[in-house]
């Protein structure tokens, strides 16, 4: 979690370098901060930081309400904020998926449907199977899937880490015998056997990870505490890229609006 550059973009991407007033009478009303993900994960943890400075500094009710997709990924909570006002009393907290994805899957999303109050949290992805799984990196999956059936779990097949990973295969000249989407991928998902290899965040695993293989992280860099391991990038040829979550609001909401949720999260994520 990049929580330093992750502040830097919330400035860069709002007015409140410009030094614009925030909105005096916001909110004026509960806010609910929609995650699209079951608790647990950074998005989540840090999303709840967010809304608790929220009502800390402005004696409104401010919470986290987690909306899981049920395998359709983010996009139904994406959808809760998309049909809710444009007061600010919705904030959805949204992977790279949402507004990258979301207008080309003819569910209602267009590219200008929500308007970004910033990026707050890069993610630790990675792509990981069980400790006894006889492969270890991505070229030994490979060779593994040419002659035995490897399954993949996915937060949804749409999604940026999904891609990265078939682009990967196809790069490396395999493919997943099959695939599934979760709305949570832990340890529990590979102890039970219900994916070969899945692709999540390293929260996620962080209680098991020394009894998995990490076969690689999706990012420009390799993750330092994940030594030995190389980026999918570097070991399969696709294009490197970062995954990250970020505040919108629905389109129409006042700038105003926008800069006292971006001041708000700014000094919940110094804190």
């Amino acid at each position: 979690m990049k929580k330093i550059a992750t502040i830097a973009a919330l400035a860069a991407t709002t007015a409140l370098a410009s030094g614009l007033p925030a909105a005096a009478d916001y909110p004026d009303s509960p806010v609910q901060f929609i995650v699209p993900w079951p608790p647990g994960d950074f998005e989540d943890i840090l999303t709840r930081m967010i809304a608790a400075k929220m009502q800390e500094k402005t004696g409104v009710a401010a919470s986290v309400v987690n909306r899981p997709g049920g395998g359709d990924g983010p996009f139904p909570g994406a959808l809760e904020v998309l049909d809710g006002p444009t007061d600010g009393s919705v904030v959805g907290s949204f992977v790279i998926g949402v507004p990258v994805v979301g207008p080309y899957i003819d569910i209602g999303i267009e590219e200008d449907s929500f308007t970004p109050v910033g990026i707050f949290l890069t993610y630790p992805f990675v792509l990981a199977a069980s400790g006894d799984a006889p492969y270890s990196n991505m070229a030994e999956l490979a060779a593994y899937a040419q002659d035995n059936d490897v399954v993949l779990g996915h937060f949804g097949a749409g999604l940026t880490p999904t891609k990265v990973s078939f682009a990967a295969a196809a790069k490396m000249g395999f493919e997943f015998a099959d695939d599934s989407a979760f709305d949570l991928l832990d340890c529990n998902t590979l102890s039970a056997g219900d994916a070969d290899v899945i692709n999540t965040t390293l929260a996620l695993i962080e209680p098991c990870l020394g009894d998995l293989n990490i076969l690689g992280n999706i990012g420009s860099e390799p993750i330092a505490k994940l030594e030995g391991v190389q980026t999918i990038a570097a070991q399969s040829g696709v294009n490197d890229l970062e995954l990250w979550n970020g505040l919108f609001v629905k389109k129409g909401t006042s700038q105003e609006v926008i800069d006292t949720i971006a001041e708000i999260a700014q000094e919940a994520m110094a804190s």
